[in-house]
């Protein structure tokens, strides 16, 4: 999904920016690892691979119903802030993928949106904010 953005960023396709590309339903993920988060967290983990230090890109992922995988969170949200966090704390972000720890990661670099058991569940939501960088 990120790539979609990077796309958008750099060539104006599928939309030019400044952009709002929103996507809804819901990913899974493939458990190797033991510990804490959920497909959401890890899609924007994942996504914060291939944005990195970039201005102009965020990234949020998070269920309807307010909780993702085996975290108390409902997802997260990343930027280039959240790349530049992670260096400084000498995170290693393949480190965190391969363990399924995306919570524990967001949670260090203040990324994890919590809203607590919304009552409701119209799958996920993602949203890509794409601007235009002077």
């Amino acid at each position: 999904m990120a790539s979609i953005a990077t796309e958008s960023a750099d060539y104006g396709t599928p939309a030019p920016a400044p952009a709002v590309i929103l996507a809804g339903g819901e990913t899974t993920v493939t458990l190797k690892g033991k510990g804490k988060g959920g497909r959401n967290q890890e899609l924007v983990l994942s996504a914060l691979k291939i944005i990195g230090d970039r201005k102009g890109i965020a990234i949020l992922s998070g269920g309807t119903d307010g909780i993702d995988g085996n975290s108390p969170y409902a997802g997260a949200v990343c930027d280039s802030q959240t790349f530049k966090n992670a260096h400084k704390l000498n995170l290693d972000i393949d480190k965190f993928i391969e363990n399924n720890d995306s919570s524990t990661f967001f949670e260090r670099t203040g990324g994890v949106i919590e809203t607590g058991k919304t009552g409701t569940n119209v799958m996920d939501i993602l949203i890509m904010v794409v601007g235009a960088v002077r």
